[in-house]
């Protein structure tokens, strides 16, 4: 034990404990149980606002960012183009938001909420589970921002940036396209694509 300069008495020093169980099952237990909750959080909104949670991040995406092409949502929400043509398809019949091609570059549509779309988002919850929203309103902004840091470095690390959204809105399998062949990445992205418009 080290003594104090000043010639008080020894203390004992604290050694963090180290838990038994492997950190990674930890962690992925801990990702099992946010994809969890957010797959009911993602029901329970689909029943109270006829909204899938990827419906709601992207009418949020257009009334805040818009007008806004199909491809720039796409990049903005982590969604594949196929899927955000669904997500748009299905806002669009419901009259949440219009498409209309820009006038100076025909080729291009634009898409913009409509003033029920608009009034939809100001009333909408929050795309991000209730309780997990509510409290990280409550925490300091410092402690808010190590926390999507941290989230980040999770994602940095499973080299995931390339990874699709909607697949994590629900519990359907997850598809990191690696070092494989081209058959592969051809599957990966045909499942990738059919579970994100499952949960879309």
């Amino acid at each position: 034990m080290n003594k104090k300069s000043n010639g008080q008495a020894d203390l004992p020093v604290q050694i963090p404990s180290v838990p038994k169980a492997r950190y990674d099952l930890q962690v992925l237990r801990s990702l099992r149980r946010i994809i969890q909750a957010v797959d009911i959080y993602s029901r329970k909104l689909k029943t109270t606002h006829q909204l899938t949670a990827p419906q709601l991040i992207c009418l949020l995406c257009v009334v805040e960012e818009g007008p806004l092409n199909s491809a720039a949502i796409s990049k903005s929400v982590f969604l594949s183009p196929s899927t955000i043509v669904g997500i748009l398809d299905r806002l669009e019949s419901r009259g949440l938001l219009s498409r209309e091609r820009d006038s100076n570059d025909r080729r291009i549509v634009n898409v913009t909420a409509s003033d029920q779309g608009i009034q939809l988002a100001k009333v909408a919850p929050s795309p991000l589970q209730d309780n997990l929203a509510n409290a990280l309103q409550q925490l300091p902004v410092l402690e808010q921002a190590t926390i999507a840091f941290s989230l980040q470095r999770v994602v940095d690390l499973m080299e995931a940036e390339q990874l699709d959204a909607a697949p994590i809105l629900e519990t359907g399998q997850l598809n990191v396209i690696g070092e494989k062949d081209a058959d592969s990445k051809t599957i990966e992205s045909q499942d990738q694509t059919r579970n994100e418009q499952r949960s879309a």
